[in-house]
């Protein structure tokens, strides 16, 4: 039987851990689209990797108590890599494929870049704003439908200049993928140990400029290009991501 999936987060739990309250969107969903009632099956995931079955206690017009029965293993694994994805912002719906196949992808951050030759332009902090609240619910829809209980965290946009250039993790490897004037990406990786943590850039559809992939090889990323294949951004965004979930992670 499929199970019937709804987030809340820790805070949510009661203190003694047998109680949790959910929000009144989830709310919502359970009551006027899945028509569950109290005595009903439910399972629950906090968003930092736990999930639990649990029955309907009570349901209010904007709030739904579960009573807890059991913690359950989840239904899909986390990877043990720590996956960020440095995506450009693309035009129409391509960025919100991105953030839904990535989050299926057991990715574990996406941050959106500011580039040169980006099609999109926020015109305000509201613009941004709103953008990002569109893409936290799309990764928990597809977090939902994919079984994982961790969330994928999305961030606010930031220029590639500042973003190359801030406090670099030491244990990461960082790799920008470029049409050019890169190494393959086998080459690459065959003197690679195991790392724990990834960030990978992708450029947008017009792809990176020469003043940004030596900006980025400046600050000491590594340029990989893929031979052999011309994609869109959204495709590419998605194929590096599942490359190094092969390479690192657990897509073996």
């Amino acid at each position: 039987m499929t199970r019937r999936r709804f987030y809340a987060p820790p805070e949510a739990f009661g203190n003694d851990g047998t109680l949790v309250a959910l929000s009144p969107d989830e709310t919502k969903h359970l009551r006027n689209v899945l028509r569950l009632k109290v005595g009903d099956e439910a399972y629950v995931f906090d968003g930092a990797g736990h999930e639990y079955r649990g029955e309907i206690a009570a349901i209010s017009r904007d709030r739904t108590d579960i009573r807890i029965v059991q913690e359950v293993a989840t239904l899909t694994a986390e990877s043990e890599l720590r996956l960020t994805m440095a995506v450009a912002l693309l035009k129409g719906e391509k960025f919100d494929l991105v953030v839904q196949k990535l989050t299926e992808l057991g990715v574990t951050s996406v941050i959106p870049i500011l580039t040169a030759r980006a099609d999109v332009r926020l015109r305000s902090e509201d613009d941004a704003d709103h953008k990002l609240v569109r893409w936290r619910r799309i990764v928990m829809e597809a977090t939902k439908q994919c079984g994982r209980a961790r969330l994928l965290t999305i961030e606010s946009p930031i220029a590639l200049d500042a973003f190359v250039n801030r406090a670099r993790d030491e244990g990461a490897l960082r790799l920008m993928f470029a049409e050019r004037d890169g190494e393959s990406l086998s080459d690459i990786v065959s003197s690679q140990l195991s790392p724990e943590s990834v960030t990978a850039l992708i450029g947008s559809e017009g792809g990176w400029t020469d003043d940004e992939i030596n900006q980025a090889r400046g600050a000491g990323w590594q340029i990989v290009t893929l031979a052999g294949r011309i994609m869109r951004a959204e495709t590419a965004a998605i194929a590096c991501a599942a490359l190094l979930q092969h390479r690192f992670g657990d897509l073996n």
